[in-house]
């Protein structure tokens, strides 16, 4: 038995190593062999192969393309061939045996693969006569890995000094390379996540050595962990070196990468430039329209209740307003789920443009009519117009239009609503109401 395992593992190394292509697996495995009259059927599909092959972590792609057999793509080979049922050969239970070890092999193959990921980084870490792995099957190669961990905690020398040119920094991912701009997103919690955050805040070097100000990038510091819970952080770089002012460095001395960088935290409404200072966001992302599209996701994050029926503005100070600000009412009313029970609108005291008492209305769109399952609509100092489709809503309970100075009739077509019980106008004194609503049996209205 050793003599045909032996001469089995020769031969595929043989393949690989001395062919080194992949074609040449498929023809020996997958094709059938003809010997004098008789064919003996291939030894597995071509499918099965490629599960194989790219199981082996050494195995070079490019995209779905395996360009070369990996490494141990011979050891996984011989695990696959050698499965054996304990019916005896030739059996109709040994055909179902057979079938059933391989579904096994195949559903833990991944288990198999992070076993090699760990015996290929740590092999030097091993006792000397574990290192060769032709002397294990997949259970001893799994028992010798077991303590180990994939997990990296910090980048090496190499991959920093990479990042500063790519972008590409273990725990940060580059989620936007665009003509002037790229985004990274660092979302990973542990110890990863941080010094990739530590890397592109500059280690808390601070403007003048061409690094950041940023609490995240302290590598002593406690703040990442404070802000990572809540949400990703997300790191904006120019696509060329620049100085944060124009007499300042245009790269961190000790990350390389530009002096002018961003980091913006949605959820705690945070968007801050080198020196830590709070931008502009909406003038930012105007001037930049490349980055507007990639954080549009962003700005309609909790939105909604925890059930995704219930949506509430207050405008101008939070997120949707900036997206209202950003992409304009009527692409945010385009977002609300078709299942929204409850809108609150309404207009706020501080935000954007603080100091400022800036007029605001919305004229509320036709397209109201398709949230079918509507039942509270409040809208509060910002509407002068309300359109007839509000009629179509039939099980709106409560419509609240308090503060609507401007708001000067209300369409009649709400009469029809027979749910409706309570229509709140307080601090409206404009609005002309139809006697057809004002004589409808069971509703209240408050002025």
């Amino acid at each position: 038995m050793k003599k045909k395992e032996m001469k089995f593992g020769n031969i595929v190394r043989s393949i690989i190593l001395e062919q080194g292509r992949y074609e040449i697996l498929k023809k020996t495995y997958t094709q059938p062999k003809k010997k004098g009259d008789q064919v003996k059927p291939a030894r597995m599909s071509v499918e099965d192969l490629d599960k194989i092959v790219l199981a082996d972590p050494t195995t070079r792609r490019e995209g779905d393309t395996i360009k070369k057999a990996g490494t141990y793509t011979p050891w996984l080979l011989k695990q696959y061939l050698r499965l054996e049922p304990e019916s005896e050969y030739g059996t109709p239970r040994f055909k179902e045996e057979m079938t059933e070890l391989q579904r096994l092999f195949f559903e833990d193959l991944y288990r198999t693969t992070e076993a090699l990921q760990k015996f290929d980084r740590f092999k030097g870490q091993l006792e000397q006569e574990d290192r060769d792995i032709n002397k294990h099957d997949i259970n001893s190669l799994t028992d010798i890995t077991i303590d180990f961990s994939l997990e990296k905690t910090k980048a090496s020398k190499e991959e920093r000094k990479e990042a500063s040119k790519t972008y590409e920094h273990p725990g940060g991912e580059v989620i936007h390379k665009g003509a002037n701009w790229s985004v990274i997103k660092i979302e990973d919690q542990g110890e990863l996540g941080k010094d990739a955050a530590c890397f592109y805040g500059g280690y808390g070097l601070n403007t003048a050595k061409g690094e950041s100000s940023w609490c995240t990038s302290a590598p002593g510091g406690s703040m990442f962990n404070h802000y990572i819970k809540s949400g990703p952080l997300y790191v904006i770089l120019p696509n060329e070196a620049k100085s944060f002012r124009s007499d300042d460095v245009k790269t961190g001395e000790k990350s390389g990468l530009p002096a002018l960088r961003y980091q913006f935290h949605f959820p705690s409404n945070q968007f801050m430039d080198p020196q830590d200072r709070q931008i502009d966001l909406i003038n930012f992302l105007n001037e930049n329209p490349e980055l507007k599209e990639v954080f549009k996701p962003e700005f309609m994050k909790g939105l909604t209740g925890s059930e995704g029926t219930s949506v509430s503005v207050e405008y101008p100070n939070d997120s949707a307003s900036k997206f209202i600000a950003l992409y304009g009412f009527d692409e945010f009313f385009e977002t609300l789920p078709e299942n929204l029970e409850r809108l609150d609108f309404v207009k706020g005291n501080r935000g954007y443009g603080r100091g400022e008492d800036k007029p605001f209305s919305v004229k509320l769109p036709p397209a109201i009519g398709r949230f079918k399952n509507l039942n509270a609509l409040h809208l509060e100092g910002i509407v002068d117009d309300l359109p007839k489709e509000l009629g179509e809503l039939k099980d709106l309970v409560f419509l609240s239009l308090p503060n609507n100075p401007n708001l000067n009739k209300l369409p009649v077509e709400i009469s029809n609503l027979d749910k409706l019980q309570v229509i709140n106008l307080k601090n409206t004194p404009n609005v002309k109401i139809p006697d057809e609503i004002e004589n409808k049996k069971g509703l209240h209205i408050f002025r």
